[in-house]
C-alpha cells in the first residue's frame, strides 16, 4: 500500500512540476501583463496544487498532511485573487491589452 502512495506522489509531483514549468514558459513568452497574469494565475496555481496533493501523499495522513491541505486552501485562494488585482491595478493605471496586428 506504501508503494501505491509513493507512486501517486510521483505522479502528482511531476504534474505539478509540469503545469509549473508551462506557467513559467507563459510568464516569459506572452505578449502583455493580462496574458502574464493569466498564466501565472491559473497554471501555476493548479501546478503548485498537483504538487502539494503529491507531497501529502509522499507524507501519508497526519498533522504534515493538514498542515500541506491549510497551505493548499490558502494557495487556491490568494493566488487568483492576487492575479485579479494585479491585473485590475495595471487596466487601472492605463496598461493597454495587447492586440494582434494584421
Amino acid at each position: 500500500m506504501e508503494t501505491f502512495f509513493y507512486i501517486l506522489a510521483i505522479i502528482f509531483i511531476s504534474a505539478g512540476v509540469f503545469f509549473m514549468l508551462v506557467g513559467s514558459i507563459g510568464l516569459n513568452r506572452f505578449p502583455d501583463v493580462y496574458c502574464r497574469a493569466h498564466a501565472s494565475g491559473k497554471v501555476d496555481t493548479l501546478g503548485i496544487m498537483f504538487f502539494i496533493l503529491g507531497l501529502m501523499f509522499f507524507e501519508g495522513f497526519g498533522q504534515t498532511s493538514l498542515k500541506l491541505l491549510l497551505v493548499a486552501v490558502f494557495v487556491a485562494i490568494t493566488s487568483p485573487v492576487a492575479t485579479h488585482a494585479l491585473s485590475r491595478r495595471a487596466l487601472l493605471h492605463g496598461v493597454k491589452p495587447w492586440k494582434k496586428k494584421n
